[in-house]
């Protein structure tokens, strides 16, 4: 049995797994091996990763485990998204979606236990944040799902309970654990990371050496009205979000992609659309609009089809690129900005 202090394998990135198999005496490249058997191979029995010496061996079973979360609950919504409640080994409770598409299955991945954030519409923010989440229980969703339904996860998306930049270096280590050729394996255009606009991570992440994708939740095409919905942008409003993108895109070349969500009689005007469509003139972004959805201690509404399609049609003769998102999961509260902090009662 592993020690009660045992080291966690999936905390680690590669890199960080090969420098300590070297300070324990053992080789480099048994960390790919080692990578392999657990996230192509999916085994967690140590004894069983027969290309390994047995020395190596030994040592894992004594000192090393591979937890995966527990699954405490399982809900199908009607379009088959997949929602699960999952149990962390402090026995916090939280949320990870899976949703089926035709390019294939995505998941969208918790960063944080409760969220500090505050945006008003969003069930993320009803209970604080507790503690931002590690590298293992990052990874542990997708392990926790894939074991589960025995599927490939080929898309992740950054986006469930938590600002993923207010838990950087966790998200930044999970993704380049992801995305390793003996791990996960998941492409690096395959990943979407959501922020509601830290604006120096937005910087940092420019940086990163895998360009996977940035999103921005804007919901908002003015100060006033974005900074009563969104506490952050008091700190950092959309000026400096806006240039923030234009130097993550000068560095990366990759197109930034805009969240915005529609509340009826809130930020679904026309006019409101012509303020976004200056906001975002001349910028390499893409637009996705996406319909509320409702949750229960809020008093926002759904924008109207015609609305939102009017608003779409706004953008995209104002040159914008654009698209009105498909709803997805509302039935089981799957939905964007509908998972929580769960208690696990209805």
């Amino acid at each position: 049995m592993p020690e009660s202090n045992s080291v966690i394998l999936t905390g680690f990135t590669r890199s960080e797994l090969e420098e300590y198999l070297l300070e324990h005496g053992f080789k480099r490249y048994n960390a790919g091996q080692i990578f392999e058997w657990i996230y192509q191979k999916q085994e967690k029995d140590f004894s069983l990763m027969s290309n390994l010496s047995l020395a190596l061996r030994e040592h894992l079973i004594q000192h090393c485990q591979i937890p995966v979360p527990g699954i405490t609950r399982e809900q199908i919504s009607a379009d088959g998204t997949h929602k699960f409640l999952l149990e962390l080994d402090d026995n916090a409770l939280i949320e990870t979606v899976l949703m089926r598409h035709d390019y294939g299955l995505s998941l969208c991945v918790t960063s944080q236990i409760g969220c500090s954030m505050g945006c008003a519409f969003c069930a993320s923010g009803l209970k604080k944040r507790q503690r931002n989440l590690t590298v293992a229980e990052l990874v542990g969703q997708i392990m926790a799902v894939s074991l589960a339904l025995n599927v490939r996860i080929s898309h992740v998306v950054v986006m469930g309970t938590g600002e993923p930049f207010d838990n950087y270096d966790h998200v930044i280590r999970f993704i380049r654990t992801i995305n390793d050729d003996k791990g996960l394996a998941i492409g690096q255009r395959h990943i979407t990371v959501s922020t509601c606009g830290i604006v120096p991570k937005i910087l940092q992440y420019a940086d990163e050496p895998i360009r996977s994708n940035l999103a921005i939740s804007l919901h908002a095409s003015n100060d006033s009205l974005r900074s009563r919905l969104m506490p952050i942008n008091r700190r950092y409003p959309l000026s400096d979000i806006i240039s923030a993108c234009e130097v993550y895109f000068a560095k990366t070349s990759r197109r930034v992609t805009y969240e915005y969500i529609l509340l009826a009689g809130v930020n679904d005007s026309l006019e409101q659309a012509n303020e976004l469509a200056d906001l975002l003139r001349g910028q390499n972004a893409y637009v996705n609009l996406i319909p509320y959805n409702p949750v229960g201690e809020f008093t926002f509404k759904q924008t109207n089809n015609a609305q939102a399609l009017a608003f779409l049609d706004r953008l995209s003769k104002r040159g914008i690129n654009a698209i009105l998102r498909k709803e997805q999961g509302a039935d089981i509260q799957a939905a964007c900005g509908q998972l929580r902090l769960h208690s696990g009662e209805e």
